[in-house]
């Protein structure tokens, strides 16, 4: 190994010309990036020449104050070495070998009685680990399967023969309900608890179709010797393993084997890697990985199956890849299907890339959704002056006829958006006739006084439909709750779309393109769609109420039959007579008929 003693320069014109890896240091020392060459000296020095346009480039290279190297027999070697180099140290240049999320595992610990449990975290003790399962419902299905077959033990007791011997443990419930066999008081032998283990062992390397057939070996030999009760046990374990096996992904007839995918969409690839154990699919993973330094789909295959081979602790000996590979490996094979099973499985694992593809789509339109959320909600916060974004805004409407039932709406928008389940209707409890002033002070008033007492958020921006005469009454209102100040309100005017400050003369008028401006209308809008909605159902009432219940001799029953029957009082009115004294009676249906159509 050398290392950078006499300058950047000097480092430079010693690089040998043979195979080997360079590693970019910093000011502080500290690795940027590392890989791999034929011919180290000529590979090294492409990122200083004056002619590359890449500014992924020119920004690693302005980062470089050292270069170390290592010399190696062949590209393969260099290749290997790359690999274990950059898992070791991460590089924050390469192409991403580390994956920020934590997979579990199932662990079988190294103990004379194992446990199986699952584990965030892989200790170097000895223990077996199974995984990491991409999808964590899966691996619960797997332990509970486990759990349901076979008498394991959950307890964290040492139970080495020393301690066993001592005599100082005792059953609990698990050997009581038949989960554990009471090994803690050598009720059970450690080499049958093996024997368990090794089966279970079976069945979280994804070897069901093994497992099932030493099951149904025991099974038979148990039925043999008339042991009918313990070849049930095992039949109903076979019949778990097999719904299980079921629920599982078969793909093929095919034994073991991995199928590893890329696709290229401008400067990122999106791959899969699938193992497949006796036919199913055992781990499936997909990613995205970002091309920092324009390196060929090849060579992302090179570094990517080589780690993700050790990160689902894959052992299969032939790997299905979509893209052809200029290289061999000393571990395993690369086979590139054109038809039959294989090409299934490739196709399979395209499907899969591409289903990541438009999942992460979708989020990043999801992200630019709320991305525009938070603009505009900072645009309104702008316009009106707020001090807070708005993130909770209201907006009240009222509605009457000719002074007749008048109601108001309140609308609630969280996020820009409508929160239909925060909306309020108001029956006006006060307002004698068609004073659209004294309805907003007293439903402005209801509102606030409720949140105030139950100690709810009060609202960022309050918005009151009508000039300045409703943003009055409602400003009042906030003054009776000393709310004044504490809540931002504004009025907007229908018909120049003026927005009224309290305390001031003269309105705003905000641009007509204006994102503010248009949820302020949306919000207008739908409260005043809210509120007429309400009050023609009032009114409505108000009609069935005077026309039905005002008849003598018409009591709810008979009303719940018409309506039952007909649904509407218009239809109730152009019933024909037989049909309303089929329901009613004679009489009933003469009444309703006069009092309804006189």
């Amino acid at each position: 190994m050398h290392q950078d003693t006499g300058g950047l320069k000097n480092s430079l014109k010693v690089l040998p010309t043979s195979p080997g890896i360079y590693k970019f240091l910093d000011s502080k020392g500290v690795i940027i990036y590392i890989g791999k060459a034929k011919n180290l000296k000529k590979r090294v020095a492409s990122y200083f020449s004056k002619n590359s346009k890449n500014f992924k480039t020119k920004t690693l290279v302005k980062s470089i104050k050292g270069v170390e190297h290592v010399v190696v027999d062949s590209e393969k070697d260099a290749l290997l070495l790359e690999n274990n180099l950059i898992k070791s140290h991460q590089p924050k240049y390469n192409v991403l070998l580390k994956d920020d999320k934590t997979y579990p595992w199932i662990v079988v610990t190294n103990e004379p009685f194992p446990r199986i449990f699952s584990t965030r975290k892989k200790v170097l003790d000895g223990s077996t680990y199974y995984g990491p399962y991409t999808s964590v419902r899966h691996m619960n299905v797997l332990l509970s399967l486990i759990r349901e077959i076979y008498p394991i033990r959950s307890c964290k007791l040492d139970l080495s023969s020393a301690k066993v011997l001592e005599q100082k443990y005792s059953v609990c419930l698990d050997f009581h309900i038949g989960k554990c066999q009471g090994a803690c008081e050598q009720k059970q032998s450690e080499d049958a608890y093996q024997y368990i283990i090794s089966e279970a062992k079976l069945l979280l390397s994804g070897k069901t179709k093994s497992l099932l057939s030493v099951l149904k070996k025991r099974m038979d030999y148990l039925a043999e010797k008339y042991e009918f009760e313990e070849a049930q046990k095992i039949k109903k374990n076979i019949e778990s393993i097999k719904k299980y096996s079921a629920k599982s992904i078969i793909v093929s007839n095919l034994k073991d084997l991995d199928v590893f995918t890329i696709i290229q969409k401008d400067q990122l690839f999106y791959i899969n890697f699938m193992v497949i154990n006796e036919g199913s699919v055992v781990y499936a993973y997909s990613s995205k990985i970002k091309n920092l330094l324009d390196q060929t789909s090849e060579e992302i295959c090179a570094v990517q199956i080589d780690f993700l081979k050790e990160k689902f602790n894959s052992s299969n000996s032939v790997v299905l890849v979509n893209e052809t590979l200029d290289f061999e490996h000393p571990h395993y094979r690369f086979e590139y299907p054109k038809r039959g099973e294989k090409k299934q499985l490739i196709d399979l694992s395209i499907k899969n890339v591409q289903a990541f593809i438009l999942n992460q789509r979708k989020k990043e339109i999801l992200h630019t959704e709320n991305s525009a959320e938070k603009r505009i909600l900072e645009t309104i916060q702008k316009d009106f002056k707020l001090s807070a974004l708005p993130v909770h805004m209201e907006c009240f409407d009222n509605s009457n006829f000719q002074g007749s039932f008048p109601v108001s709406a309140c609308v609630v928008f969280r996020n820009g958006r409508p929160s239909k389940k925060d909306y309020r209707h108001f029956n006006v409890k006060t307002v004698e006739g068609p004073d659209d002033f004294a309805t907003m002070k007293e439903v402005v008033y209801r509102r606030y006084k409720r949140l105030k007492d139950e100690k709810k958020s009060l609202p960022n921006l309050v918005i009151v439909d009508g000039g300045k005469g409703q943003l009055s009454a409602a400003v009042s209102a906030l003054e009776a709750l000393d709310l004044r100040g504490k809540i931002p309100i504004v009025g907007i005017a229908k018909r120049l779309e003026e927005i009224f400050f309290p305390g001031d003369s003269y309105p705003i008028y905000l641009d007509k393109r204006s994102e503010s401006l248009k949820v302020i209308q949306f919000m207008r809008n739908e409260s005043h769609r809210f509120g007429i909605e309400f009050h023609r159902n009032k009114r409505s009432n108000a009609a069935f109420h005077s026309k039905i219940e005002d008849i003598e001799g018409v009591g709810p029953k008979t009303i719940q039959l018409l309506f039952q029957k007909f649904k509407t009082i218009e239809r109730i009115q152009e019933a024909e007579i037989t049909e309303l004294t089929k329901l009613v009676g004679k009489h009933k249906a003469e009444v309703i008929l006069k009092n309804l159509q006189g």
